[in-house]
């Protein structure tokens, strides 16, 4: 075959839009109206009616701040937490005779958090600017006063601006095509910042101005103008009018080039900037996805509610006895407390007004147990779960070496939930399969071609050796024609039948048919043949992987197309009569193109011979009934072959053909056409209408199966996640037996589970769907709950054995299902199967599905997919994980995470999800902990103190608690703590279960751990006072004075609470061991230093470590005696708890020494026994 040079395809023709020139339907009269009053004048920026409109400029901002509002905002945003607003108010507070410690002391750790809060937004925010800053100041070539090109800057930009963008640059604004680079206007835009499709799609100019606007001089005279709609968020819709040299011509989103997408295989275009900045349609879909927060955030605020409690209570509890004991102080005339001179004291103090007095001490008892509120607890979480994101990111198991995707954490906000996932929703397509189609099998004329066994047929073959025992190998009973070289791989193409390979269709009894059958499949297409000029080997862009699979298909069979022009198409076939190849062209009248809603595409062709002819594949629900009556002798064989297509996993299209005369060809044209250039809002509607009039009458060729093999490691990644418990639906759109056997080749269904199927596609519906819509409705919800009940049955039956059941459930089924009055029904049968597998479904079942499962259960959902319309159910669960695959990025740009593999999950699930899981709830309750050990022992003291509202310890004791003596330990534990290693980890998956069921962070266990917290206080407290103040604590006789005992009793806190902190990591690293022993010498430090500092500042800590505690033996031993008996209640809980009622992680814990302890026992008899045979 001679090669030939692609040239310039004029798609304007092709896509039938040479009609510009017919006039316009009634509902031209939209434009001017109510969301259509875009008014642009082309070409003319001193034209006054386009100041006065008043457009916004081009120049785009992300950023959440400005120089302006960042300090109020980020205030306001700070201060939304009702903890932050409490400390806020008692650093007001503090500024007045109220105020227990100085307001310095309490201002410090506030500035701190709140400081450090908002420089990490500033600096996110900061990034985003840069890269604002950077996109508006891209260059982009301007039409100017002086008639030429000259370069601009993209925030310079204004509507009806004439601008032209060169070959692989992004296009700065919406714009109007004018012209192109191609004689005939069309250009190639990619759009994978926008949808993350990689395929190329065709943009062509209209006629009107691609045939005259071609160089820079032409545009000298050229002005225009454009009526469209208003902005919106619609990428695939837009309805305008170009008016240039007195005529009107309809603009659709065929001319429409959107902001961010680029420029490929065109040297150059013209066009005109109809939308700017964020009235673009990209930045009318950059909204903020759904804020999703997980569980243990939501408990953790419900827990900082009870601690506001507690504070209240304590502090109601102290200013009653202080108002109880403050009255006694005067009885009768009589002093009782005589040093405290009650009868000059002040309002705070006086018996007299005992009542107002207690009222203020309950205001000083809120500020002075304030600390039982962790100041610092949202910061360290924000930290904590960033650094956790950034491993993920990191991980190298996760990475794809093949697309050069690593997984990727988009939010850092439900690290820990990944941990607590119950139910996994899953699409099919390019989720659990590759999405890479190759043609495997078609029936034509009622025979089965295609030699072979797909991955569904090969699992179906295991299955029944494994029930028969049989010894005989199945899978090696596949012919393979030797004429297939072996390691002979071609993309797209994996079909072998010596039948009609290689010419030998032209032996068989239907050769003809034959013949058209691959003739079809090399003409209804929108491919784009691209020829390499050093090897002369063509290759396609195609619009979908099946579509490419059937070009490839097509050539390996002998009908290569390799050429498209502005009106045909181009094969080199081989003539069934000759037998040799030809070339043959077509002339290419009108593409009628694929939508979900039609599910068919078809062409309309004239060949060589003069006859017009429609060439039509879609699905076989559609096209079946579009056959002619008197064209149904291959019907039966052919539905036959598609349904055990569908059970090998197979996706089938129908392929036929009609003729048609010129009389009806140019009768419908006329109202193709005329729909076409309808301006309406439902302009696709009538299209569709019109398309659905020619496309009948039928003649059925055959059927296509195309293999969309399942990726690397799902079965036993399924596998897996089900024995850590956790439930996986399938919801994909294929067909049932499709459904059904990618289930059994994924591990998803086996062969003892019992299947529950339930479906309306029955003879008696069907007749029934064609009487009114209310006899349908009623008889399908009898029919769905009939078979409802009787799936509950069939489990009530086999309760107690150990039967387990898989549910099947078709789309229209589930229409119903997800009624009110079946919904919970449905719901409560799903959740006592094993598997689920939702069949035929549509983008809004499965956002539905998801939203009932999710509250219907109450526990994590996680949903994850790889399409567009898989984003509605990736948004609607707890958890959307994207698949970066061949579908495109529009799933993983929608998701919380992206990653590039479905084996994948079962790391960040087992691994990453348990760790992260396990380390929040750990972090969460040892914050707790730390600061009721902390705060009680305040209120103990107190209440020792007779409630006089003084505090225990100095005031820059307690400022520097959760900022500086305790702050990193609980950090280390969230970011690096590990029960088990990673492969301890994926080889015991029922570790995962403590996430789901909560264990490590349920109420009990939270309340325990603050139970811990308030006895090691009550142990600290006591312990410390009775031992040290009846007694000389130095060599020269004196006692313990105030600053003396707050400085033990703040250092047993510390003590005790680093090595709690010590006692629950399970796996340390030199980083803990470095900041937990660090802060206590941080403590010592401080005490060095603070004291050395004039009393003025310093007060009770002047000198008192170097001059009292360190030269007291008193000190160090009675420090050692309260921090072990501190630490004593929690060892002796732990040693009980391991002993007789184990956790999981202790199981395995003890198991993974076991094994090292075996494995070391093995080495050294290894060893000894080398040593004696020496």
């Amino acid at each position: 075959m001679p090669t030939r040079r692609r040239k310039g395809i004029r798609f304007s023709k092709l896509y039938s839009f040479l009609c510009c020139k017919t006039s316009f339907g009634d509902g031209h009269r939209q434009i001017g109206q109510k969301g259509f009053s875009r008014v642009v004048y082309c070409n003319d920026p001193g034209n006054p009616e386009q100041l006065v409109l008043k457009y916004r400029d081009n120049y785009v901002s992300t950023t959440k701040y400005t120089a302006v509002n960042f300090i109020p905002k980020s205030f306001f945003e700070q201060f939304r937490r009702v903890a932050n607003i409490y400390f806020l108010v008692v650093a007001c507070v503090s500024f007045s005779p109220l105020a227990p410690y100085t307001a310095s002391s309490i201002l410090f750790p506030l500035i701190v958090v709140i400081g450090a809060t908002m420089a990490k937004e500033g600096i996110e925010d900061w990034r985003r600017r840069r890269q604002d800053v950077e996109a508006n100041n891209r260059k982009v070539q301007l039409y100017g006063e002086n008639h030429d090109f000259q370069d601009s800057r993209w925030k310079n930009l204004r509507v009806g601006d004439l601008i032209k963008v060169h070959k692989d640059e992004y296009f700065p604004a919406d714009l109007i095509i004018v012209s192109s680079s191609y004689e005939d206007g069309i250009c190639y835009v990619e759009t994978a910042n926008l949808d993350g499709e990689t395929n190329l799609k065709v943009k062509h100019a209209l006629e009107a101005t691609a045939s005259s606007l071609h160089q820079p001089s032409s545009f000298r005279q050229f002005r225009a103008l454009i009526k469209c709609e208003d902005p919106n968020d619609d990428l695939y819709s837009f309805i305008g009018t170009l008016y240039y040299s007195d005529q009107q011509y309809p603009l659709s989103l065929e001319q429409l080039l959107l902001r961010d997408s680029k420029l490929r295989n065109t040297e150059f275009v013209y066009g005109v900037v109809v939308f700017t900045g964020h009235e673009t349609k990209v930045m009318q879909n950059a909204t903020d996805p759904p804020s999703k927060r997980s569980k243990i955030e939501r408990r953790m605020d419900k827990i900082i509610y009870v601690l506001f409690v507690v504070l209240f209570c304590i502090s109601f509890l102290g200013s009653f006895f202080f108002g109880i004991t403050t009255k006694s102080d005067i009885d009768d005339g009589n002093l009782r407390r005589w040093y405290l001179r009650p009868d000059r004291a002040t309002v705070f103090f006086d018996p007299r007004r005992s009542a107002l007095a207690a009222f203020f001490h309950f205001l000083t008892a809120l500020m002075l147990y304030g600390y039982l509120i962790p100041i610092s607890l949202y910061v360290s979480i924000e930290v904590v779960k960033v650094l956790q994101s950034i491993f993920i990111n990191q991980d190298r198991d996760m990475y794809y070496e093949e697309t050069d995707k690593p997984a990727q954490a988009r939010t850092s906000n439900l690290n820990e939930e990944l941990g607590q996932v119950d139910t996994i929703l899953s699409d099919k397509t390019g989720t659990l399969t590759c999405n890479s189609m190759e043609f495997v099998k078609c029936s034509i004329a009622g025979v089965a071609y295609g030699r072979g066994l797909t991955e569904v047929e090969r699992a179906m073959a295991m299955r029944k050796v494994e029930a028969n025992q049989e010894s005989t190998d199945i899978l090696s009973n596949i012919e393979i024609p030797s004429d297939q070289p072996l390691g002979m791989s071609i993309k797209g193409f994996n079909f072998y039948d010596e039948r009609i390979m290689n010419g030998s269709w032209v032996n068989e009894i239907h050769a003809d048919t034959i013949q058209r059958f691959l003739r079809v499949l090399a003409l209804c297409h929108t491919a784009i043949p691209e020829v390499n000029e050093e090897t002369g080997e063509i290759s396609y862009e195609a619009e979908s992987p099946d579509e490419a699979a059937f070009v490839v298909a097509a050539k390996e069979l002998g009908f290569q197309f390799f050429e498209r022009t502005q009106t045909s198409i181009s094969l080199n076939e081989l003539g069934n009569e000759s037998g040799r190849k030809i070339d043959s062209s077509y002339a290419l009248l009108h593409v009628l193109e694929f939508r979900s809603t039609r599910k068919r595409m078809s062409v309309i062709i004239k060949n060589g011979k003069g006859q017009l002819l429609l060439l039509c594949k879609g699905a076989d629900s559609v096209m079946f009934e579009r056959l002619s009556k008197d064209a149904q002798e291959h019907v039966n064989a052919t539905m036959e072959h598609i349904k055990r297509y569908a059970e090998s996993g197979l996706r089938t299209l129908v392929i036929a053909y009609r003729e048609i005369n010129e009389v009806d060809f140019m009768s419908w044209e006329a109202e193709f056409l005329s729909a076409k250039t309808s301006v309406t809002a439902d302009r696709d509607a009538l299209v569709d209408a019109a398309a659905d009039k020619i496309e009948r009458e039928l003649i059925l060729l055959g059927a296509t199966a195309v293999e969309d093999k399942l990726q690397k490691g799902v079965p036993e990644c399924i596998e897996k996640l089900e024995k850590a418990g956790i439930k996986i639906w399938v919801i994909t759109g294929d067909k049932m037996e499709t459904a059904i056997n990618i289930g059994y080749a994924s591990s998803l269904l086996r062969e003892d589970m019992q299947l529950i199927v339930i479906s309306l596609d029955t003879p008696e519906f069907a007749a029934l769907e064609k009487k009114d819509d209310e006899a349908v409705v009623k008889a399908a919800n009898a029919s769905i709950s009939d078979q409802l009940n009787e799936g509950k049955m069939r489990l009530k039956s086999s309760f107690g054995s150990s039967t387990s059941f898989g549910l099947i459930i078709d789309g229209k089924s589930l229409t119903f299902a997800l009624g009110k009055n079946l919904q919970d029904s449905f719901l409560d049968l799903s959740l006592k199967c094993s598997s689920v597998i939702c069949c035929r479904s549509t983008p809004k079942q499965k956002a539905l599905v998801a939203r009932l499962v999710k509250r219907g259960t109450g526990k994590v959902i996680l949903a994850i997919g790889d399409g567009a319309n898989d984003v509605g159910m990736l948004q609607e669960a707890d958890i959307g994980v994207g698949i970066s695959g061949v579908e495109g990025m529009q799933a993983a740009m929608s998701s919380d995470f992206a990653i590039a593999q479905f084996r994948f999950l079962e790391r960040l699930l087992l691994v990453h999800g348990h760790w992260c899981y396990r380390r929040i709830s750990m972090m969460l309750c040892y914050f707790f902990y730390k600061n009721l050990t902390f705060g009680f022992t305040l209120f103990l003291y107190e209440a020792h103190a007779s409630f006089s509202g003084k505090p225990a310890y100095n005031d820059w004791y307690m400022s520097f608690y959760n900022v500086l003596f305790t702050s990193l330990p609980v950090i280390t534990i969230g970011v690096f703590d590990q029960d088990v290693s990673a492969r301890f980890c994926l080889k015991y998956p029922e570790l995962y279960q403590e996430g789901v069921r909560n264990v490590l962070f349920s109420w009990s266990r939270v309340l325990g751990w603050m139970s811990n917290g308030i006895l090691c206080s009550i142990i600290i407290f006591f312990f410390t006072t009775s031992s040290v103040l009846l007694q000389p604590f130095r060599s020269d006789g004196h006692v313990v004075d105030f600053g003396v005992l707050g400085v033990m009793m703040y250092t047993c806190v510390v003590w005790t609470v680093n090595c709690q902190m010590a006692l629950s990591v399970s796996y340390f690293t030199w980083i803990q061991h470095v900041v937990i022993w660090g802060s206590i010498s941080v403590w010592y430090l401080f005490l060095l230093v603070f004291g050395s500092i004039s009393p003025v500042r310093s007060t009770t800590a002047y000198q008192v470590f170097i001059e009292a505690c360190a030269l007291s033996p008193f000190y160090w031993l009675g420090a050692l005696l309260v921090v072990v008996s501190s630490l004593l209640p929690f060892l002796l809980y732990r040693a009980l708890q391991i002993e007789f009622k184990p956790m999981i992680h202790d199981v395995v814990q003890r198991r993974r020494f076991e094994t090292s302890e075996q494995q070391e026992s093995s080495k050294k008899k290894n060893s000894s026994s080398l040593l004696s045979s020496g």
